[in-house]
């Protein structure tokens, strides 16, 4: 039997499975990409809802596994070594993932480089940027009179998906054929973005073209349609 009882975070959040790969994760667009990773590889997991209405995120518990209180983060009872491992951020923990099952990252080296490559465009820069742009238009931010905070990021958001759009014209996904990490970290800050945050008209979605066509192939896989509604709020 697994014992992750040295984890402090297993207080709050007891494991029904211990042997299994925890998330302790929300439905965000960082969020699904573990929760997609986990369903695409059929590695067994079990999730822990990590509820922001009640700012489980700062509690000790949670800040024990990530002092930087925010989801996604695991602990893989069977990490390297057979020992666990604990692990936040989301880029992080999808590298990890396919390393140890090894899919979602090609084989061949260049090609491993070119994902990584692409998986650093989201976390630098998709996400950070379509997220200014959910708070400026969305949230408290849309209230500001002054809409050059929001404009910035319209634009910036706007550069971002011309920058895909270019790169993904003649492309099945991100990186060739292959589908991968690079996706998994990249489309659900997309469909956020047009859905969620439904700015689709303000950084006007249609004129990207291929930036929707391979986000319409994304939303029509079956585990991304699981992993989208993992943890489940209910």
């Amino acid at each position: 039997m697994t014992d992750l009882s040295a984890f402090p975070i297993t207080k709050k959040w007891p494991a029904r499975h211990p042997g299994r790969l925890q998330l302790y994760s929300l439905n965000t667009p960082n969020g699904v990409k573990v929760s997609i990773a986990l369903e695409e590889t059929g590695l067994p997991y079990e999730p822990h809802l990590v509820r922001f209405d009640l700012n489980d995120q700062t509690s000790p518990e949670f800040l024990s596994l990530n002092p930087n209180n925010k989801i996604p983060a695991i602990i893989d009872p069977d990490g390297p070594g057979g020992k666990p491992l604990a692990l936040f951020e989301s880029g992080a923990i999808l590298v990890y993932i396919a390393a140890k099952t090894g899919q979602l990252l090609p084989a061949d080296l260049a090609l491993r480089y070119e994902a990584l490559q692409w998986l650093m465009f989201q976390m630098g820069g998709v996400g950070p940027m379509f997220g200014q742009l959910g708070f400026f238009h969305k949230f408290a931010g849309k209230d500001y009179e002054d809409k050059r905070p929001r404009d910035r990021y319209v634009a910036e958001s706007r550069r971002l998906l011309k920058v895909l759009d270019q790169h993904l014209a003649g492309r099945d996904w991100l990186v060739g054929d292959d589908y991968g990490i690079a996706d998994i970290a990249t489309f659900p800050w997309v469909n956020n973005l047009i859905g969620f945050y439904g700015a689709g008209d303000l950084v006007g979605f249609g004129d990207f073209k291929e930036v929707g066509r391979v986000l319409e192939a994304f939303l029509a896989r079956p585990a991304v349609q699981r992993g989208l509604k993992i943890p489940s709020r209910d």
